[in-house]
């Protein structure tokens, strides 16, 4: 599927796929990689994005892992405060702001 998601529900329809779009940003690929349970993948591509969304993106996945100190300094680094929501919601919230241009 080339055509990059609008919707959180349409990249989740993606995840039947063997692989993202390479024409899909870094961004969402590596949060496509983590979605398919992949967390390898997906940091590998994250620590790459030298963006505050890649340090975002690079938080949840240490959060993901409960190396709750290193994924606080990636939520610094991204300017974003220690979430005190679900895994899920913050996977939910990512994609959106990918796919939002945000």
């Amino acid at each position: 599927m080339n055509v990059t998601p609008k919707t959180y529900q349409s990249f989740q329809d993606t995840l039947s796929q063997n692989q993202p779009s390479q024409e899909w940003s870094s961004a969402l690929q590596a949060l496509w990689y983590d979605a398919k349970g992949d967390w390898e993948a997906s940091h590998d591509i994250a620590q790459d994005i030298h963006s505050a969304m890649g340090s975002w993106i690079h938080a949840y996945l240490h959060r993901k892992e409960g190396d709750r100190w290193n994924a606080g300094y990636w939520y610094r680094q991204a300017y974003k405060p220690f979430p005190d929501y679900s895994l899920e919601e913050e996977l939910r919230v990512l994609v959106n702001a990918v796919i939002n241009g945000q």
